[in-house]
C-alpha cells in the first residue's frame, strides 16, 4: 500500500511542499527532503545526524528500542551460535550466506592474501617505539595505495573484490607488526595452515625461539568478538568510510579514515576506556561511590560500558559476550579474574539503582569485550585495533554498496552558519 506524501506549508511565502515518504523493508519510515532546498530554500537542522537517513543500505538493521541487530537478515544471535566471522565477513560483504564450495575458496583466498610487502614491515618499524598501534595501523592502511595502485580502479568490479579480500586478509598482519614493533620482538609472519583468528594469535605471541601452540579456546573467542563487531550501521567510522568513498577516494584512504574515526574513546575506544574504569573503581565496596559520582553531573567521572547511542534496551551483543566471558575465563582457568568479577558486581548493583533502570542504561558491548581481551592476553593499547580488523568487514561492505549505487553522489552536509555577516577588510595599521 501506498504511503501518503506529508505536506509542508511555508506561512510566510504560502508556498507548500511535497515530502514523499519512503519505506524501508523493516525499521521507521522516512520523509525525502532531498527537494526542501529547492522548493522552500531552507536546510533541515539535524545535530549529529541523529534522525537523518544518509543513505540507503541492505547490510545491517539495527531496532534499538528492541534491542535487534540483522546482519543481511539475520539475527546476530543466531550467527554467533553457528556461524563464523569469515562466513560473516562473506555473508556482510556478498549479500547472502555462503555454499560449502564458496566459503572454501572465499577463505582460502584470505589465507593467500595475509602476507604483506616487506618494505611496509620497514615502514612500521620506522614509527617511535611507543607510537599508538592504532596510528600505525592507520598510517599503514594509506600506505597500501602505493603498492597496489594497478587495481585500484573503483569502477571495476573486479578490482573492488580483490581489494575487498586484500583488506580483510593483511590487516591482522598489520596489526601484529604494530604489536611486535611496539614489544621490540621480531615479526613472526603469517602461517596458511592456520585459520583467520589462530593466524593472529600467532603473530601476536609467537616467537622464533621457541614453539607456540594457539589455544583453541582463545581463536574461537576472538572468532566470536569478530563476529559480534563486525558491522553495526551507519556508525561514526562506517559514515566516515561512506563520506571519504563518496569523493572517489582510492579505498585504501576510505579505510583508513574509518580506522582513525575508530580510535576516538566514544566509538571504539570505549572498551579500553571500561578496563581504565573498572581499575579506577578498585574494589567492590567503592561501585556505590561512583555510582554516585556517575549521577552527579557536576562530577567529571563517566560510567562507561552503560548506555549505546542507538539501544535504549540491554545490547543484544553485550548479552552473548558476558554468557563468553564465563566459557572463557573458566576454559582458561582464569575464573578468578578480578576485574571480570568487578564488572560483575558493579552489573548487579546498577541494575537494581532507579537512575540507570530509569534511563535503560544497561550494559554493552564494550562492558565485556575489553575483559575477554584482558584473559587472552592481549595489551590493552590493542584493543580498538582488535574492532578494527573486525569492523573492517562492515566498512568494506558498505563502501562497495555505495560505489557499486548508480546514483551516489559526493556527501556535503550543510550548516546553520551564525557567524558574522559580511564585513569589510581593514589594513592592520587601521584595526584598534
Amino acid at each position: 500500500m501506498e504511503k501518503p506524501s506529508f505536506e509542508l506549508l511555508n506561512p510566510a511565502t504560502g508556498t507548500k511542499s511535497e515530502l514523499p515518504v519512503r519505506s524501508g523493508s523493516i525499521g521507521p519510515d522516512c520523509l525525502d527532503i532531498s527537494a526542501l532546498s529547492k522548493d522552500q530554500g531552507v536546510f533541515t537542522f539535524d545535530p549529529a545526524f541523529s534522525v537523518t537517513a544518509s543513505c540507503e543500505s541492505k547490510i545491517t538493521f539495527i531496532d534499538g528500542d528492541a534491542g535487534v541487530l540483522l546482519y543481511r537478515g539475520y539475527p546476530v544471535e543466531q550467527l554467533a551460535a553457528r556461524s563464523s566471522f569469515m562466513e560473516v565477513a562473506y555473508l556482510l560483504i556478498y549479500g547472502e550466506l555462503p555454499s560449502n564450495t564458496q566459503l572454501t575458496a572465499y577463505r582460502t583466498s584470505i589465507t593467500r592474501h595475509t602476507m604483506i610487502n616487506e618494505s611496509l614491515l620497514r615502514f612500521t618499524n620506522g614509527f617511535h617505539h611507543n607510537a599508538h598501534p592504532m596510528a600505525m595501523v592507520s598510517a599503514v592502511v594509506a600506505s597500501m595505495a602505493a603498492f597496489y595502485y594497478d587495481s585500484m580502479d573503483i569502477h571495476n568490479p573486479r578490482h573492488r573484490e580483490i581489494f575487498s579480500h586484500r583488506i580483510v586478509a593483511k590487516l591482522p598482519t598489520i596489526a601484529a607488526a604494530a604489536h611486535k614493533h611496539a614489544l621490540g620482538q621480531p615479526f613472526v609472519y603469517p602461517r596458511n595452515d592456520l585459520a583467520y583468528c589462530a593466524n593472529l594469535l600467532n603473530m601476536f605471541f609467537a616467537v622464533p625461539c621457541e614453539p607456540y601452540q594457539v589455544d583453541p579456546v582463545a581463536a574461537q573467542a576472538l572468532d566470536l568478538l569478530f563476529m559480534l563487531h563486525a558491522d553495526h550501521e551507519q556508525n561514526a567510522s562506517t559514515s566516515t568510510v561512506r563520506l571519504a568513498g563518496s569523493t572517489g577516494a582510492n579505498p585504501y584512504a576510505a579505510i583508513s579514515a574509518g580506522v582513525s574515526a575508530l580510535w576516538g574513546p566514544a566509538h571504539g575506544g570505549a572498551n579500553e576506556a571500561v578496563l581504565d574504569m573498572l581499575e579506577q573503581i578498585g574494589t567492590a565496596d567503592q561501585i556505590p561511590k561512583y555510582l554516585d559520582m556517575a549521577k552527579d553531573k557536576s562530577s567529571h567521572f563517566k560510567l562507561m560500558g552503560f548506555g549505546h547511542r542507538v539501544y535504549k534496551n540491554f545490547d543484544p551483543r553485550a548479552k552473548i559476550i558476558r554468557e563468553a566471558c564465563h566459557r572463557v575465563l573458566a576454559k582458561l582457568g582464569r575464573t578468578d579474574n578480578p576485574l571480570f568479577e568487578l564488572a560483575l558486581r558493579l552489573e548487579e548493583i546498577a541494575l537494581k539503582d532507579e537512575y540507570f533502570v530509569s534511563r535503560k542504561l544497561y550494559p554493552n558491548v564494550d562492558f565485556y569485550s575489553g575483559v575477554i581481551y584482558s584473559a587472552l592476553g592481549i595489551p590493552r593499547s590493542m584493543y580498538t585495533v582488535m574492532f578494527a580488523i573486525a569492523r573492517t568487514v562492515g566498512w568494506v561492505a558498505h563502501w562497495m554498496e555505495m560505489i557499486s549505487d548508480p546514483a551516489m553522489r559526493i556527501g556535503r552536509p550543510r550548516q546553520l552558519y551564525t557567524g558574522p555577516t559580511q564585513r569589510d577588510y581593514l589594513d592592520v595599521a587601521k584595526r584598534s
